[in-house]
């Protein structure tokens, strides 16, 4: 019998939809619904079938950017077959996404079994929500807000990039929180950081997810379930980018800061009262 069935699915579809590119953190949203819903969030095809829905909010990114993306990827092929055009910043962003995306696969492989274990608690969840608030915040404080996407180098992407690792390892922090913020402190618009955050999401959560498939198909999660989710979290994903973009366009991050404090607050409630496991 498989351990999550085609309405839960539905559920944790419209979680991660919602919750993967804003800063609330979609893991410590996904952890926090399966633990209301008696799911075991450390059984390893519960795991991979998180991993493997992210896949669709993923692709509603591709579809969201398809034309930067293309863009993207044209100017880095003309690169690699003509050396006058490696000038094009286009170029450049490509295999700074590629750099980018390295320090997070390192790690990931080797904390594998911190990260799929101890850093699995709801405690550290909650935890994380309350601390990521506190970053994202004084990120926004601190930001000049004063260079645009055309703006972005080298170093920019690096440090974007590997600011993944906060979300990686401390579920609740949010990955899309720890980018956007970092983007933020480097002075960086709302606007820019936020598509810079996208981009750089695209290559590590459908690694993530490729990877975990695996376990979420040969270890209890029927293709029912994952297929719903997966479309699921596709639809209300292209929904989320649509809306928050023009959100940070005129707004700050204090309204998700606010809510990530309330939702850690009262998730350590809910574990100190015993209401749902750890």
């Amino acid at each position: 019998m498989s351990v999550i069935n085609v309405g839960q699915a539905v559920v944790l579809g419209i979680v991660e939809g919602v919750t993967e590119f804003l800063p609330v953190s979609s893991t410590g949203h996904l952890k926090i619904t399966e633990g209301l819903m008696n799911i075991p969030v450390d059984d390893d095809a519960v795991v991979g079938f998180s991993a493997v829905i992210q896949v669709g909010a993923i692709a509603a990114v591709l579809v969201y950017f398809f034309k930067d993306i293309v863009r993207i990827v044209s100017a880095w092929g003309r690169g690699l077959r003509n050396k006058d055009e490696r000038h094009h910043h286009d170029y450049k962003f490509a295999w700074w996404v590629i750099y980018a995306t390295i320090p997070i696969v390192a790690v990931g492989l080797a904390a594998k079994p911190l990260i799929e274990g101890p850093l699995a608690s709801l405690w550290v969840v909650a935890g994380s929500l309350i601390a990521g608030s506190a970053v994202m915040w004084a990120a926004d404080q601190m930001g000049r807000h004063k260079r645009g996407e055309d703006d972005v180098s080298f170093k920019d992407a690096m440090l974007v990039g590997s600011s993944q690792i906060l979300a990686l390892l401390f579920p609740g922090f949010s990955r899309s929180g720890a980018t956007m913020s970092t983007g933020l402190i480097l002075d960086l618009d709302r606007v820019a950081a936020t598509r810079l955050s996208f981009f750089l999401g695209i290559p590590a959560l459908t690694g993530a997810g490729l990877y975990e498939l695996k376990d979420a198909l040969g270890t209890g999660v029927g293709a029912a379930p994952l297929i719903t989710g997966t479309v699921v979290s596709f639809v209300v994903a292209y929904a989320s980018i649509a809306w928050l973009l023009k959100f940070v366009a005129k707004h700050s991050f204090n309204a998700f800061v606010i809510y990530r404090i309330v939702i850690g607050v009262l998730l350590f409630g809910l574990l100190g009262a015993g209401v749902i496991d750890s």
